[in-house]
């Protein structure tokens, strides 16, 4: 197969360009997020990109409606060092999407669902790509940031005879394993094992936030009240979809619990993640002495 066949439908190639010069440019700028090596930490750059810059377009960019899609390319871009990253596959698995940019000049690796795709929704090639991009940034001691919108788990006999289990677990995996700095945001859904998946506290993130748009919960409100109340009327159900969004698919349930760091205004997005960088700059956390991890291969 061509350039096409393997940036779009295997994922074997991560970079494709028009010519041999883009591609090559492609290669200089990924370069310059990494260190030398393992041992060092990745070069900063000096910015004049304000640190508390604030964005007042983040307040308007997620629907009201949660089942409406949006970009999260447009969340990522108003949040970044000069509105400017690097992606990575961008053709391959596009319900999920991984970047390389800054935050006060700090190169940093971002996981993000892709609400426009699948309604962001982790299956096999996502969750693969995602995990070996975890890796890659965990490898070179680039800080993780994590924003999420998740639905679940794509169901159908195609994921589970695929093995979507296993191959869902390398990102799990792969976020528990990483030392290096975790940083998340959750701008809308985070339902069920996805939500965990997707560098939760549960996992070991340092830093969780959420939008007062979040909703965290087992599932949601419409599914988990056809399940539960599937006997009673449609107006019945109603109710019990707003009841059950006001205690449990928010994301104050989950600050009480300990879930949530703080509960944010998006326009306040980049300003929290350079304070939580900032505060794991030096974090130092070493995984127990093995000859090497299992992963679930």
């Amino acid at each position: 197969g061509g350039a096409l066949t393997h940036s779009s439908k295997s994922g074997v190639a991560h970079f494709t360009g028009d010519d041999e010069e883009q591609v090559l440019m492609m290669v200089r700028e990924l370069i310059s997020f990494l260190p030398s090596n393992n041992m060092e930490d990745p070069p900063v750059k000096t910015t004049i990109d304000p640190s508390d810059r604030a964005e007042e377009i983040l307040q308007e960019l997620i629907p009201v409606d949660p089942n409406k899609p949006y970009d999260m390319h447009d969340i990522i871009g108003n949040v970044i060092d000069n509105h400017h990253f690097l992606e990575v596959q961008p053709n391959f698995a596009k319900n999920i999407i991984c970047v390389f940019a800054r935050f006060a000049g700090i190169p940093v690796g971002i996981v993000a669902n892709q609400p426009a795709n699948l309604a962001g929704v982790l299956d096999i090639n996502s969750s693969v790509k995602a995990a070996r991009f975890v890796r890659f940034c965990d490898a070179f001691n680039l800080p993780l940031i994590t924003f999420v919108d998740v639905p679940g788990f794509l169901p159908g006999t195609t994921q589970e005879f695929g093995g979507i289990i296993k191959h869902g677990a390398k990102l799990l995996y792969a976020f528990s394993e990483a030392t290096v700095p975790k940083i998340t945001v959750i701008t809308r859904k985070a339902y069920g094992g996805a939500y965990d998946v997707m560098s939760s506290k549960h996992i070991g993130g340092d830093a969780n936030f959420a939008y007062p748009t979040a909703e965290i919960a087992v599932m949601g409100p419409e599914g988990a009240v056809n399940i539960l109340h599937r006997n009673k009327s449609d107006e019945e159900k109603a109710e019990e979809v707003i009841a059950y969004r006001k205690k449990f698919a928010n994301p104050y349930t989950a600050a009480s619990l300990g879930y949530i760091d703080e509960v944010i205004y998006p326009r306040d997005t980049r300003k929290k993640i350079i304070g939580a960088l900032e505060m794991t700059r030096n974090k130092r956390k070493t995984n127990p002495p093995r000859k090497h991890g299992n992963i679930p291969l």
